[in-house]
């Protein structure tokens, strides 16, 4: 199977019963367990390549609350990172970004996302191939939704303009789409592993270009 096409259902791996992530589990940085809720919070999940350094990009954002990594938009039920990686459960190496509308728009939330990967590369982040890798958005309300349409419609007229291709970032709700966690050595990693693999993506152009 090529690592660059999206697995059917039906050649989907089949999974597991129980998830990869021993629950409570705790935030190495911010110490709050991965399941807590935030009153007046919202959710967005979002694919960049690879989870480890898009993680720490967003808990170090102001007005974030919490972060975790995990898979999403696959057809494998609780996924391990090593069937992930084959590229037969269909899922995306996501970050789920908790954050207070209040202190941090959703458009800043977006804007770090573009601006921090290739979003024109397709099943691909620099030298990581395969569909695990994809750009992509899950959006928990339809104003987040709105947002990330119109900020890739800009951030789109900016890259043409540099030389670059079309964005390859799926948008969808998040309704219905099951987000797994994954297993705890991914969760901070960079915390735990502060030399470790991180590669940055980001074209160079802005949003603010237009």
């Amino acid at each position: 199977m090529n690592k660059t096409d999206i697995v059917s259902p039906e050649n989907a791996l089949p999974g597991g019963h129980t998830p990869v992530l021993v629950m409570p589990f705790f935030h190495r940085v911010t110490g709050d367990r991965l399941d807590r809720s935030f009153s007046g919070s919202e959710t967005i999940y979002l694919a960049m390549g690879c989870f480890w350094g898009a993680k720490k990009l967003f808990w170090t954002t102001d007005g974030v609350l919490q972060t975790a990594v995990g898979y999403m938009g696959g057809f494998t039920p609780n996924p391990t990172y090593r069937e992930v990686c084959t590229g037969r459960t269909g899922h995306a190496e996501t970050v789920r970004v908790t954050y207070d509308p209040s202190q941090v728009s959703t458009e800043t939330i977006l804007t770090a996302f573009f601006e921090n990967h290739d979003p024109t590369q397709g099943m691909r982040q620099g030298n990581d191939v395969g569909t695990q890798y994809r750009s992509a958005i899950w959006c928990s309300t339809t104003e987040q939704f709105m947002a990330a349409t119109t900020l890739k419609g800009t951030f789109q007229a900016n890259l043409l303009n540099a030389g670059y291709g079309a964005i390859t970032t799926a948008i969808s709700l998040a309704n219905g789409v099951e987000f797994y966690l994954a297993e705890a050595e991914h969760q901070q990693y960079l915390e735990e592993n502060p030399s470790g693999y991180c590669p940055v993506h980001a074209t160079g152009v802005c949003l603010a270009n237009s």
